[in-house]
């Protein structure tokens, strides 16, 4: 094994023993609950967007440490992003599960997952979060429309 793919084992091994960002939000958050049927991983990502901002990200779920670790990596990274900036990642990741050279500039926790494109059984772990960001930024986009005057 590289030395590099020993550093990423273990950045991914530290998002799954100690993740950022579990935990449930207080109300005024949107909700998406997601599950992979073809390996148990579920998770519930709850956003906190204000005017146009993800200004908190947290996630409860149930998987293996390449799913629960992407949750992780992937709250970390938007908080604080626009709801563009966000789904700019999501897109970025989506990019790097195909086997897109991709800097992630700040992001470098993110790269880790990069060798996780060499066993397609596994990408959907890896981007069930992503997906649930993507949704939930629908998801608040859609609440905030209806609430305008």
């Amino acid at each position: 094994m590289s030395q590099l793919d020993d550093l990423y084992r273990r950045v991914i091994m530290d998002h799954y023993k100690t993740p950022r960002n579990r935990g449930q939000l207080d109300d005024g958050s949107v909700t998406v609950n997601l599950n992979n049927p073809t390996c148990g991983d579920r998770i519930s990502l709850q956003l906190q967007l204000e005017d146009g901002v993800v200004r908190n990200a947290r996630f409860t779920g149930e998987g293996c440490s390449i799913s629960m670790s992407s949750a992780s990596m992937m709250t970390d990274a938007v908080k604080g992003k626009t709801a563009e900036e966000a789904l700019k990642l999501a897109d970025k990741f989506s990019s790097l599960m195909k086997g897109e050279a991709v800097d992630f500039d700040e992001y470098e926790d993110i790269a880790a997952l990069s060798g996780v494109n060499k066993f397609p059984a596994r990408i959907k772990c890896a981007t069930l979060a992503w997906n649930a960001l993507r949704k939930g930024v629908e998801q608040g986009q859609g609440q905030h429309e209806g609430t305008e005057q």
